[in-house]
């Protein structure tokens, strides 16, 4: 598990994939899983206009390298990054803007510091392939500041390599429940029993309401039966505070509201 203020230098979608990949209850990398709030931010750095057109600007890319083994993908080694008629989300921009610039002007390409929270953590075995290198290992589904996951849009997430060429400062802002790893078993103030899956994702076993847990918190079950250690954290962690509290600082964080909005 990461702290709060982890960064880490790091830092472009198809797979097969299970759900419990997808959401990263059984995935291998444990630095990132869904609702982390994270801000990204990228050093600018000098590189030329290739093309200009009405909604894009292509670049020379200054980080990735073509991938000479990639079958049936050849990559140009180019970018295009969205101008604002395009109506697209990108992290990366240019300094000076895209609309100010042309063909074979030098610009700055980077990522302005930006708040992003993530959606999903995907994972490759073996590493995709997409005409580029490095070959990304997982990506990091992430929606921007003030946007709320909307699940009848497939592709509304943005796809980040978290450990790719690009050097990509990550710093986790705040992760809800951050004592608690997926598939922990609780108990509440009022001895409910409870199965926690994601932050906004409480399951009781009685089935019945309310739909999170009071506070503080007992670990019952984490892969068995915890350690002393594991269940003294979690009543630390739960001695204040409460549900309702994890969910206001994400969403002051976020601007944003939970993909599975719990009362």
């Amino acid at each position: 598990m990461i702290a709060p203020n982890f960064k880490e230098d790091a830092v472009g979608r198809q797979t097969d994939r299970s759900e419990e990949d997808r959401q990263g209850t059984g995935s291998r990398d444990a630095r990132f899983r869904p609702n982390d709030v994270l801000e990204l931010e990228c050093p600018f750095t000098e590189t030329t206009v290739t093309d200009v057109s009405r909604f894009y600007v292509s670049v020379r890319w200054p980080w990735l390298e073509v991938d000479p083994r990639a079958e049936n993908i050849r990559w140009n080694g180019q970018r295009a990054l969205p101008t604002p008629e395009a109506h697209d989300w990108e992290i990366f921009r240019t300094q000076p803007a895209e609309v100010t610039l042309k063909s074979d002007d030098i610009c700055l390409v980077g990522i302005p510091p930006t708040v992003v929270h993530v959606l999903a953590v995907d994972h490759f075995d073996p590493p995709l392939v997409t005409g580029m290198l490095p070959r990304p290992e997982s990506y990091l589904e992430v929606l921007r500041q003030g946007e709320t996951h909307d699940p009848e849009f497939e592709d509304q997430g943005y796809a980040l390599d978290p450990a790719g060429g690009e050097p990509i400062r990550i710093e986790l802002l705040f992760r809800p429940y951050a004592f608690l790893e997926p598939g922990d078993e609780v108990a509440d103030q009022n001895r409910r029993a409870w199965r926690f899956d994601a932050a906004w994702e409480w399951h009781p076993f009685d089935k019945a309401q309310p739909s999170a847990p009071a506070w503080p918190l007992a670990l019952l079950s984490r892969n068995g039966e915890p350690t002393p250690e594991e269940a003294a954290v979690v009543a630390r962690a739960t001695t204040a505070g409460s549900h309702a509290e994890e969910l206001e600082r994400w969403t002051e964080l976020t601007l944003a509201r939970p993909a599975t909005y719990q009362q």
